[in-house]
């Protein structure tokens, strides 16, 4: 004869096994979309003049290398307050990821539009790659080369 359970029992008993899976399941670590997402982030805060959004999206020792010099965040940031009045557009592509559980890399073009003081137009074409860590928990690019597309 079968055992009968009471409900209680069966209740425990169930949610312990669906505890039991799900600590098991490893986290998704590897998620391109989070890299992306902190790449543009960065350049949305650029093209907004948001210093806070970039720093948060960089960790406290974050070099850009372009066109020949070596920028930090403090170096980029007093280099932004010094342009006219500006309006910028970033489009990507050709986005090549990779990334594992602490470290990833992103490859893309990146296409800007900046226009100065709403009268000049310049457009830039850069090749760019930039390197990601996680600290504690959350995806911070840590550095960032660009060159000028040929």
């Amino acid at each position: 004869m079968p055992t009968k359970y009471p409900m209680k029992q069966l209740s425990i008993l169930l949610l312990t096994q669906i505890l039991l899976f799900s600590s098991c399941q490893e986290e998704k670590t590897n998620n391109p979309d989070q890299l992306k997402s902190v790449l543009i982030g960065y350049f949305n805060g650029i093209e907004t003049m948001d210093f806070k959004k970039m720093r948060d999206l960089t960790t406290d020792d974050f070099i850009i290398y372009e066109d020949g010099v070596v920028f930090n965040n403090d170096s980029i940031f007093k280099m932004m307050k010094s342009f006219p009045k500006y309006t910028a557009e970033y489009k990507f592509e050709n986005l090549k990821i990779n990334v594992d559980s602490n470290s990833g890399n992103i490859n893309y073009f990146n296409h800007a539009k900046f226009v100065f003081n709403d009268t000049t137009t310049v457009k830039f074409d850069w090749l760019e790659s930039a390197t990601f860590k996680k600290i504690d928990g959350k995806w911070k690019m840590d550095f960032l080369h660009s060159t000028v597309r040929k």
